[in-house]
């Protein structure tokens, strides 16, 4: 938000004022007030049309449930014991003391803003407005909310004897409740909202309740929260522009070949797997940030899984059906279009596991044709997985199976919703506030753009997923059981890229770094500076961010850190350097088409289904 409100008062003469809080055109006001009420109307039939007809199940109850579950184990621990019940009420009394304590202090300054060291956090910007300082009323209630919000965090952390899955679920639920209860949120208790609100005497919430509807209605009686203004791009107009041919498609992949721009290219062609929970143009958002492009333009021949937005004829697709009919599918296309029996692969997310698990079948099967491997930001075991754990256990796997059992998928709403919660405070809430209560449009963004662009998951490929991954942890341990064999990722001897983002939290570089001990083959561990995608998603041309390398991934995570050299900028060029120097040799380009037939333009068909 702005510091400043948008009702064209600026300066000290606009937040000293009263006058910037009192309705100028009761009438008005009133009026927009009733059209308003008209707007949640049409929000409400839109949320309840599709659950009246049976479209749609509600699914809030199994969430619910689950929290009022932890929080009761939570509840039961500090109860049990009558000192340390009273222990946790008085640390929160004296923390409202001390508030009450500042407003006191205040008055007797004559409303001049006192030393306090309830403050927000550094880089918390939902307190940026000057009222929340200049103002008693609105500083009171920040700091009522800070307190309270980091007793109830204290809760968490200092709850002996709670295990460790009931320990993180617990902080996570009450990061979710803090967030959503901010005062920041609400028209009445944020000094921005309250002053534009008045300024365009209720107007604001007239738009706000009318975009409601209508992201209502896009979501089919689900909330469909826009990030960005989705009008401003176009999946192969002006995303995903990398120029290319489809040249192979089965029932769950489509194969992408691109072409070339160097007279001469690595012998060795690349085929990147990339995530199904997500689109494969995050890898070519476009020319500037095309990570494709850019290999295009290092010599490689690049091909790329695009994978099926699954429905309800893949319901029975699992890993053995996307490593067949997807990776060793493109592994035959490739061959097929390049003649080459040696290939380089990626896989980033998910897509990286997934590669992971089929590497460790394949060495058994006797596929050698991958050389070499590279991995972003890729689990392989999750015993530190971050916080998409709290969303694993039996219970909360078995309500999702039964959910997915009527239609073969999950939602891809439900997956994009479940990774907004994970960083709520700017993925959700400022977007809530933006466009409901303010009623304005978000900004184009093309990362927002491409995270919105949902995929649906199907039900055989995600169950799996969860229950042996995330719940089991049978990969690394060597128990994943798939096609007829027990794999085990000893049997990857190849060598290993391993890339980790040091902000990931979605996959941690300590889980990234962790892993690395499972694979039977020499491991170079490469940790890129901010998160999950600007860490991969980071072209030397911007020299953004840095990345950290040092030893072999053994030991103490903190001890390899403390010892790694800090580089300045893209992990690109080195990665580019080490793919090099296990086969620099160069053959004359290959153009889509040569060998194989072309079934359609880059990005091709399957991409473009919305959800």
């Amino acid at each position: 938000m702005s510091k400043t409100a948008d009702s064209g008062k600026t300066g000290p003469e606009q937040t000293s004022s009263v006058e910037q809080y009192l309705v100028k055109d009761p009438e008005r006001f009133a009026l927009n007030l009733a059209r308003m009420v008209e707007q949640a109307g049409k929000a409400a039939s839109a949320w309840a049309e599709p659950r009246e007809k049976g479209d749609l199940r509600d699914s809030v109850s199994e969430p619910m449930t689950d929290m009022v579950k932890t929080f009761s184990k939570l509840t039961e621990y500090w109860l049990s014991d009558p000192s340390r019940a009273l222990e946790a009420q008085t640390r929160l009394f004296s923390g409202y003391m001390n508030v009450w304590a500042n407003a006191i202090q205040r008055i007797g300054a004559g409303d001049q803003p006192a030393a306090s060291d309830v403050a927000p956090d550094k880089g918390d910007k939902r307190f940026q407005d000057p009222e929340w300082g200049n103002n008693a009323f609105f500083d009171f209630l920040k700091q009522a909310y800070l307190v309270t919000s980091r007793w109830a965090n204290d809760l968490v952390e200092h709850a002996e004897g709670l295990d460790e899955h009931t320990r993180h679920k617990a902080g996570f639920y009450v990061k979710q409740i803090s967030n959503a209860i901010s005062p920041s949120n609400f028209i009445l208790t944020n000094p921005e909202l309250f002053r534009e609100t008045v300024a365009t005497n209720g107007e604001n919430l007239v738009r706000g309740m009318k975009m409601l509807a209508e992201d209502i209605q896009a979501g089919h009686g689900d909330l469909k929260l826009r990030q960005a203004d989705y009008s401003q791009f176009e999946v192969g107009r002006n995303m995903a522009m990398t120029p290319g041919k489809v040249v192979g498609r089965s029932d769950v992949a489509e194969i992408i070949q691109y072409e070339p721009t160097t007279e001469t290219v690595l012998k060795r062609p690349l085929l990147i797997c990339p995530p199904w929970i997500n689109k494969f143009y995050i890898l070519d958002l476009n020319p500037q940030k095309s990570f494709i492009r850019w290999a295009v333009e290092q010599g490689h021949t690049v091909f790329v899984i695009s994978w099926i937005n699954p429905d309800e004829r893949h319901r029975l697709k699992n890993w053995e059906a996307y490593i067949r009919e997807g990776l060793q599918y493109g592994l035959d296309t490739v061959q097929a279009a390049t003649g080459e029996s040696e290939i380089n692969a990626i896989g980033y997310c998910v897509g990286g596991t997934l590669l992971a698990a089929a590497l460790a079948l394949l060495a058994q099967e006797g596929d050698e044709r991958i050389k070499s491997v590279t991995f972003f930001t890729t689990q392989v075991d999750f015993t530190y997985a971050g916080d998409l754990k709290v969303f694993v256990d039996e219970d909360q796997i078995a309500a999702l199976e039964q959910s997915m059992r009527g239609r073969g998928y999950l939602e891809g709403n439900k997956m994009a919703t479940a990774f907004n919660m994970l960083r709520s405070g700017d993925l959700i809430w400022p977007y809530v506030v933006n466009n409901y209560m303010r009623g304005k449009d978000p900004l184009p963004f093309d990362l927002l753009y491409w995270n919105a662009d949902s995929t649906r998951m199907s039900a055989a490929n995600h169950s799996y997923y969860l229950r042996n991954c995330y719940l089991e942890n049978n990969l690394s341990q060597g128990r994943m059981e798939l096609a007829g064999h027990t794999i085990s990722l000893q049997d990857i001897t190849i060598p290993v890229y391993n890339l980790a983002a040091r902000e990931d939290h979605i996959a941690p570089a300590l889980s990234v770094f962790l892993g690395c001990k499972y694979f039977g083959g020499p491991v170079d561990y490469v940790m890129a500076g901010s998160g999950h995608i600007a860490g991969v998603v980071n072209p030397p041309a911007q020299n953004k961010y840095q990345y950290w390398t040092s030893g072999k991934p053994v030991g103490d995570f903190g001890e390899w850190i403390a010892k790694a050299k800090e580089n300045p900028g893209s992990w690109w060029p080195h990665w580019q350097s080490w793919i090099a120097a296990k086969d620099d040799r160069r053959v004359p380009a290959r153009k889509p088409g040569e060998h194989t037939p072309v079934l359609g333009d880059a990005p091709g068909t399957f991409v473009k289904v919305r959800v």
